[in-house]
């Protein structure tokens, strides 16, 4: 009995949507090998599957078009009527996949060609830098742009789809953002060793320094939003600057104490430019996040960047 016969009678009603209907690209390609190769173990060779699997496949395409498409015999296998005519329609959905397939290859390469960061100062100034080299190393043909600001900036260029990525310090996630803890911090209270405070041997107490003027980052900051959340919205400002190698600057010079991370002042503490000075009852550890816009988890280099992060 030919497979003509097989099919004698299948007359399919053409319900659901296309994609049930029409046969997927890699039947439609099995079809095309069959037709250009003129059997259906060279076809499933050349597309690397096995003739069970490339059967399979043809018959199950047959059933979902209601007709015969190939005629099998010892000599080999051939396309019915209706299979060159599906087959020539098949080569015209195929190249146009083939079309559709180096558009989305285009716009990948683009979207690869840059990488636009935005994050807090202090990991903008002291974590970003080693983990942008890492990832020149693996993408050395990806531009990348750096966009410095405080916490509440940073959500602001990531909402306004300015950056494709972004860090923050904060508490807390700001609103419309999704997250995910890349590293952990804690601030410090440093002033210059001139400073009465570092030569006492008693740590601050909470009230101490809710009570005594600092040099401190400004409101939007996340090192200002968790020693506002320590201090009970109480800190109060000798100077408020916008970066915290400013704050640093002031602090060393002797203007006054200073409430920073602990990454920002290794170097400082080590050649005692800086003395830490123990504080008691507070808490200032926080997390360093990685957010990007709720529902948008980054792709291609802001991916491998993310990655990085985490090593």
């Amino acid at each position: 009995m030919s497979a003509t016969d097989d099919h004698a009678g299948q007359r399919p009603v053409a319900t659901g949507t296309l994609a049930h209907r029409v046969p997927d690209l890699g039947a439609l390609e099995l079809l095309l090998a069959v037709a250009r190769v003129g059997s259906l173990g060279g076809a499933a060779r050349e597309l690397g599957i096995t003739q069970p699997a490339a059967s399979s496949r043809v018959r199950s395409m047959e059933r979902q078009l209601g007709v015969a498409l190939v005629d099998r015999s010892p000599r080999g296998s051939r396309l019915t009527d209706a299979g060159a005519l599906v087959t020539d329609w098949a080569r015209r959905i195929v190249e146009a996949a083939e079309v559709f397939d180096a558009g989305a290859q285009a716009l990948r390469d683009r979207r690869d060609s840059r990488l636009r960061v935005a994050a807090s100062m202090t990991i903008a100034e002291y974590l970003l830098p080693g983990w942008l080299l890492a990832l020149r190393a693996q993408r050395p043909d990806t531009a990348v742009s750096l966009l410095a600001g405080n916490s509440a900036t940073v959500a602001q260029r990531l909402l306004a789809d300015e950056a494709d990525v972004g860090f923050v310090e904060g508490l807390t996630v700001p609103t419309g953002l999704d997250s995910a803890v890349i590293a952990h911090d804690r601030l410090i209270v440093v002033t210059a060793p001139s400073h009465a405070w570092a030569r006492r041997r008693r740590p601050l107490a909470a009230e101490e320094l809710a009570t005594t003027p600092l040099i401190l980052r400004e409101k939007g900051s996340g090192t200002r939003q968790v020693l506002d959340t320590a201090l009970g919205g109480l800190a109060r400002p000798l100077i408020e600057l916008s970066s915290t190698t400013a704050v640093k600057a002031a602090a060393v010079s002797g203007a006054g104490p200073a409430v920073l991370s602990e990454l920002a002042v290794g170097e400082e503490l080590t050649m005692r430019r800086l003395v830490r000075v123990p504080v008691d009852g507070i808490a200032l550890a926080r997390d360093l996040r990685a957010v990007w816009p709720t529902g948008h988890r980054p792709t291609g280099p802001a991916r491998d960047l993310l990655a990085l992060t985490r090593g």
